[in-house]
């Protein structure tokens, strides 16, 4: 099956490219009968949208999502939820110079070598602009699980990390800064570096950290379905993304069993969560912390070697409109893939408790 779609009871479609009319999904699996707060779903894409703040690209969409099936006096029908967004400030002439090159570490050349012919304007179905139909689709899902809360934000850009733990954070200022990090020296230092690097042609990367609240226990699907690995596929499957840590992550390899089992109290909470709230692949009721790790952008002004489509060697140098660093803009991408997971495994547990 071709690599559009992600959920198996609420399942999501998207289509289009960077370049074209628009770009749109299908959801569907979405129960009737839920009243949807469609301004909710709009103010989710403007968080994520481009030309936002002087830290992301200049590209200025509008975003605003249309709807066209599914929904009917405010409610959900029961039947698919199809919606597109149109592109309109798209520069196509900035992409003919690299109509037959290919920038390095950007996905050109193995889209070429797989399908034969690409889409070279803005990188076609590879660009980043394809998240938007993801934000559309969490703000719908997250609708379905009212009780559960995702908030991400940016805890690193470059070697610029968030030293405070989240639960001293105050998480109402997420979207205060133009860096959504919620600690104001460390948001401020992240600007400054953000900056140097654009001035210099260049990019850098980042981490988002995510924390899903008011999850109940027992979602997640023995065996090849556990939460956590739906999870990692769904954030995996951002653009930029390298990296994904759940709970003590890649430090638990060095603790002992001792100091990493999470003791369990009467009430059933636990008294630390290095689990990150999933224990056997099944949400344990503590919350799912996560962090997500993004690469810098790959299309950038610097020049760089690189080859032609022929094999030629050459040098390039990247024109048009592109964030300096993505993580940013990819809190709301991220808080989406994890609401319609999330989502996804409710649904999918509603037959245990039926």
């Amino acid at each position: 099956m071709p690599g559009n779609t992600i959920g198996k009871s609420l399942i999501l479609t998207t289509y289009g490219e960077s370049h074209g009319t628009q770009i749109g999904g299908i959801l569907d699996g979405m129960p009737s009968g839920i009243e949807i707060d469609l301004d909710q779903v709009q103010q989710a894409l403007d968080r994520r949208r481009p030309g936002q703040s002087h830290l992301t690209t200049e590209r200025n969409e509008e975003d605003a999502v249309v709807f066209h099936s599914g929904l009917f006096e405010g409610k959900t029908t029961g039947t698919p939820i199809a919606f597109s967004i149109s592109n309109k400030d798209h520069r196509s002439k900035d992409y003919t110079q690299i109509k037959d090159i290919y920038r390095p570490s950007h996905a050109d050349y193995v889209y070429q070598a797989k399908y034969g012919h690409r889409d070279y304007r803005g990188g076609g179905r590879s660009s980043a602009r394809e998240t938007a139909c993801r934000v559309v689709a969490g703000a719908l899902a997250v609708q379905i699980i009212p009780s559960i809360e995702v908030k991400a934000w940016v805890s690193a850009v470059g070697p610029i990390k968030l030293a405070v733990p989240f639960e001293e954070l105050n998480l109402s200022a997420i979207d205060k800064h133009p860096t959504r990090c919620p600690h104001q020296e460390t948001a401020d230092q992240m600007e400054t570096y953000i900056e140097k690097c654009r001035a210099a042609s260049d990019s850098t990367g980042g981490i988002v950290t995510a924390v899903a609240t008011g999850v109940p226990v027992g979602l997640g699907e023995p065996v090849f379905d556990k939460l956590q690995a739906d999870l990692a596929k769904a954030l995996m499957g951002i653009n930029a993304v390298k990296g994904f840590e759940i709970g003590s992550g890649f430090s638990s390899s060095e603790m002992t069993g001792s100091l990493h089992n999470d003791i369990i109290n009467e009430d059933f909470s636990t008294v630390t969560n290095n689990a990150g709230g999933i224990v056997g692949g099944l949400s344990n009721g503590a919350p799912i912390e996560i962090r997500i790790a993004f690469k810098p952008v790959a299309t950038i002004g610097k020049e760089q070697q690189t080859v032609k489509k022929n094999g030629e060697s050459t040098v390039i140098a990247a024109k048009g409109r592109h964030d300096p660093c993505v993580v940013p803009r990819a809190v709301p991408i991220v808080e989406a893939m994890i609401q319609l997971v999330l989502a996804d495994h409710y649904l999918r547990n509603l037959k245990y408790n039926a």
